[in-house]
């Protein structure tokens, strides 16, 4: 499996692409203690948006530097499988829909 530092791209799924972008990178709110990373994603030439959370890495809950984000084409196909799984509709419109994930985009 190939690891990369892309911040952005299109996958296809389907017959379908979807593009996305990394819209938060993990960080530390005041609120809830460490963030994980946000995706975006929209399929092409449709309306609404979907955000993928992931959950923090557990380099940083355990107080380790930060390391680069590593995206693969896996992690972002299982992202927009469980985003469409768990009801979103990216042909409808309104406000981005938000979903939780585990490290895996599962």
């Amino acid at each position: 499996m190939s690891k990369s530092h892309k911040t952005a791209g299109a996958i296809d799924l389907d017959g379908v692409t979807y593009d996305w972008h990394l819209h938060c990178e993990p960080h530390l709110s005041d609120d809830e203690g460490w963030k994980g990373m946000t995706l975006s994603l929209v399929q092409r030439d449709a309306k609404r948006a979907a955000l993928v959370e992931f959950p923090a890495p557990k380099r940083l809950l355990k107080g380790l530097p930060r390391g680069r984000l590593q995206l693969d084409d896996a992690t972002i196909a299982r992202s927009v499988r469980s985003a469409l799984s768990a009801g979103w509709d990216p042909l409808s419109r309104g406000k981005p829909v938000v979903f939780s994930v585990d490290a895996e985009g599962n």
